[in-house]
């Protein structure tokens, strides 16, 4: 009987989209609890290591992310199994280099690169809508944020 959440991943069970070889060791990254959910999201460890090859290992990742070298979202981010999704700017300081991560047709993570001024404001697609305390509406957006909009009078 388990106790607890679960800690671990196996690569064979780990989301296809991350595209990481069945060979290459038993374990895979298993994301952090944040803004995306475990099968829609790209732990920063995997985006630094497999995708942008920035690490060869899990120590030099490790070692970018404790630099506080790295924001998502503008907030930096020093947990390498932060789970990064659809329509996060990401955003690496010494390179001076932005990124989005968008999908591609076979709905894989593409690490699309962006200019500086549009790496300023995201796009989120509403999930809910729902009227808070004294009439007053919310918007709960696809990564957890909460957006208040109460009229102006």
């Amino acid at each position: 009987m388990a106790r607890g959440p679960r800690k671990h991943m196996k690569r064979m069970f780990a989301p296809s989209h991350w595209m990481l070889d069945k060979l290459k060791g038993r374990w895979a990254p298993r994301p952090a609890s944040g803004p995306h959910k475990l099968r829609e999201c790209l732990p920063l460890i995997v985006m630094l290591r497999d995708r942008l090859k920035y690490a060869l290992n899990y120590n030099e990742c490790k070692m970018i992310v404790m630099q506080r070298l790295i924001k998502v979202d503008s907030k930096v981010r020093t947990d390498m199994f932060f789970p990064a999704g659809f329509m996060d700017v990401v955003q690496i300081e010494k390179t001076k280099e932005h990124f989005r991560l968008l999908y591609d047709t076979k709905s894989r993570f593409v690490m699309h690169k962006i200019s500086k001024d549009e790496a300023e404001y995201k796009m989120c697609r509403i999930k809910q809508v729902f009227m808070g305390p004294k009439a007053c509406p919310y918007a709960v957006t696809h990564d957890g944020r909460t957006l208040r909009y109460p009229d102006p009078e």
